[in-house]
């Protein structure tokens, strides 16, 4: 278990489900860390400093060594505490573990948010086309409580915060149901087991409010 002698630092952004997932393995390691929360339309000289490179959050600061990418620190937090392992051990499960989240990020999150919103050829051709690619993950989940099994690992906070606890609250500002439960019940069960878990509720933002920001975000997509 860390101490505060760690000395961690998160620059996060509270919408973010990029910044949401590195929380959650912090707290899934009992790891003690300092949140400096960050106006990602406004950025700050100290996040500039940081990430130069991407001028993104999160990044993760650990005894002077910086770290961006929420994928790489995950991985990180996992090889530096070892309690709680966040990714599989085994080298094929750890390899499509990586392989889904990638996916995930790549190709879900904008598919199902930004061409939704945008809805170039017609809403209706979005929606089938997002649920396309969701259907890959309600096969994943087939019969685990978890992608990783029976405990939340690195896929679940990857995908966990990008859509239940972020694109769907978008999906739910359009009136759109993109996962009713009778289409997708093993990721609607997922979702549940999620909610079940103390350590996820806590780095859920608020709904009104992240619905309230994911409107915001459409709205300066259709005007992009």
């Amino acid at each position: 278990m860390a101490t505060k002698e760690e000395d961690v630092k998160l620059l996060g952004f509270w919408a973010s489900p990029f910044s949401r997932r590195v929380e959650m393995a912090l707290k899934l390691k009992g790891v003690s860390y300092e949140y400096l929360e960050q106006d990602i339309f406004n950025k700050s000289a100290l996040l500039l400093e940081l990430n130069p490179v991407f001028k993104k959050v999160p990044v993760l600061v650990h005894k002077g060594k910086i770290l961006a990418e929420s994928h790489l620190i995950l991985e990180y937090i996992d090889q530096t505490w070892k309690n709680n392992p966040i990714l599989p051990q085994d080298p094929y499960e750890k390899a499509m573990a990586r392989f889904w989240a990638k996916f995930v990020d790549e190709q879900v999150g904008p598919v199902c948010f930004k061409s939704v919103v945008k809805a170039d050829k017609g809403i209706d051709v979005a929606i089938e086309e997002a649920q396309e690619l969701i259907t890959f993950l309600e096969k994943e989940l087939s019969g685990k409580d978890f992608f990783g099994g029976k405990t939340i690992g690195f896929l679940d906070m990857v995908a966990g915060s990008m859509i239940p606890f972020c694109v769907a609250r978008a999906w739910e500002g359009m009136g759109i149901d993109m996962i009713p439960e009778e289409k997708f019940p093993e990721l609607n069960r997922w979702i549940k087991n999620l909610n079940d878990i103390e350590i996820v509720r806590e780095c859920i933002p608020q709904r009104e409010k992240q619905i309230e920001h994911m409107m915001k975000v459409a709205e300066r997509i259709k005007l992009a």
